[in-house]
């Protein structure tokens, strides 16, 4: 059954006097007013926010205005009611207030007393939590063939489980486009919120060992995720407004006119001037072989020492473009492969062995992760990889 939403009761106090008290039951109409506007607000993560107006008659003296629902989750802690002030242009706008409100017991209603002036008509808002009515977002992101640019288009997808429908409806997510659109019972839309074109792609080749761990173990291969790494400012066509959590489909240009699906990943929140990455597949042709080279203790005083380790990266690159590999250590994860977690945080520094040419990468590294940037040129015309050997020498103070 759908939820009845504005039922009016116009009780006149100049006849109390000639009616008993039993004669005051609720009454409900069955014409209802009909929904002037409507407006709903998805900007709350957990909560939908919808305001409705309608134009309600009133007599002289003092009204019931009865607003009750049925198999709708409505929050009755939530539920507003305002009487908008008459345009100033109107020759006589009524003076109407809200008394009190009252609520019925053992039914989902509310029952406001409003007191009018005179009679006619007056234009009520009410606001109120509504529950199973949902909103989500997902993209879809095309790449050009040279993988240098590509279009994103952001959608919001409404779900409607309120069992009530609504007409014309105002739709806002607190940003971007001011949807006008009618929603049904159980009906799911999705809507093109923005589309940014030309979007720069900044794409990364990454070896972590805690991150992403090993392709061959045995060998000591490690897996080297690829990513897009969009940044959300004007810049770089983007910035209009925090990108939102969701789904993400990426597709490739393939130079024939059509598009490739390469992956989906899930896009994280990303605020304006800030980063979103974009996980698309492992890269086959380039390989980093990870050893541990040097793992010494020397004594300090009593038991305690400095541990001097050396990660040494084998590194090739089959692609036949230079690319920029990243490689990230965290520095605890590295004692404990060569000792034992004794569950301090680790102080140490850069030793001089370290070969990457320009150090530490001093914004992404923390205080525990070391981040390293090494460029990799393309592959001979032989189809043979240059060989480029890298390492990561740390000292680990006061160990025991």
């Amino acid at each position: 059954m759908r939820p009845r939403f504005l039922t009016v009761l116009l009780v006149l106090l100049a006849t109390l006097s000639t009616v008993s008290p039993q004669a005051f039951a609720r009454v409900k109409l069955i014409t209802l007013p009909v929904r002037q506007r409507v407006e709903i607000q998805l900007d709350h993560p957990q909560a939908t926010l919808v305001e409705e107006e309608r134009i309600v008659p009133l007599v002289k003296g003092v009204n019931q205005v009865d607003f009750s629902w049925a198999n709708t989750q409505i929050d009755p802690n939530t539920i507003l009611f305002r009487v908008l002030p008459r345009p100033a242009d109107e020759s006589k706008p009524l003076d109407v207030k809200v008394l009190s409100v009252s609520y019925p017991p053992n039914e989902n209603a509310l029952v406001w007393q409003v007191a009018s002036d005179g009679s006619g008509s007056a234009r009520v808002r009410i606001s109120y939590l509504l529950g199973n009515l949902t909103k989500s977002f997902n993209y879809r992101a095309v790449a050009t063939n040279d993988e240098r640019t590509l279009v994103l288009s952001q959608y919001i997808r409404l779900q409607n489980f309120a069992n009530e429908e609504f007409g014309s409806t105002g739709l806002w997510a607190g940003f971007g486009t001011h949807f006008l659109k009618a929603i049904g019972i159980n009906e799911t839309k999705q809507m093109l919120m923005e589309k940014y074109e030309q979007v720069p792609i900044k794409k990364t080749y990454t070896a972590s060992t805690q991150e992403f761990g090993y392709l061959d173990r045995p060998q000591n291969k490690l897996t080297i995720p690829m990513h897009y790494v969009l940044k959300n400012n004007k810049a770089n066509q983007m910035g209009k407004a925090p990108l939102q959590f969701g789904k993400v489909r990426i597709f490739q240009d393939d130079g024939r006119g059509s598009t490739a699906f390469i992956g989906e990943d899930w896009g994280q929140f990303t605020p304006l001037q800030d980063e979103m990455r974009l996980y698309v597949g492992t890269a086959q042709d380039v390989v980093v072989v990870r050893t541990i080279e040097k793992n010494e203790q020397k004594r300090v005083a009593g038991n305690l020492y400095n541990r001097e380790v050396i990660v040494k990266f084998e590194i090739e690159n089959f692609k036949d473009r230079a690319i920029t590999l990243d490689v990230a250590e965290n520095v605890r994860a590295v004692r404990n492969e060569v000792s034992s977690d004794n569950g301090r945080d680790v102080e140490w520094v850069i030793g001089p062995q370290t070969t990457f040419p320009d150090g530490i990468d001093q914004q992404r590294s923390t205080f525990d992760k070391v981040v390293l940037h090494t460029d990799l040129p393309a592959r001979g015309a032989d189809g043979k990889a240059k060989k480029v050997v890298h390492k990561l020498h740390l000292i680990m103070k006061n160990e025991w």
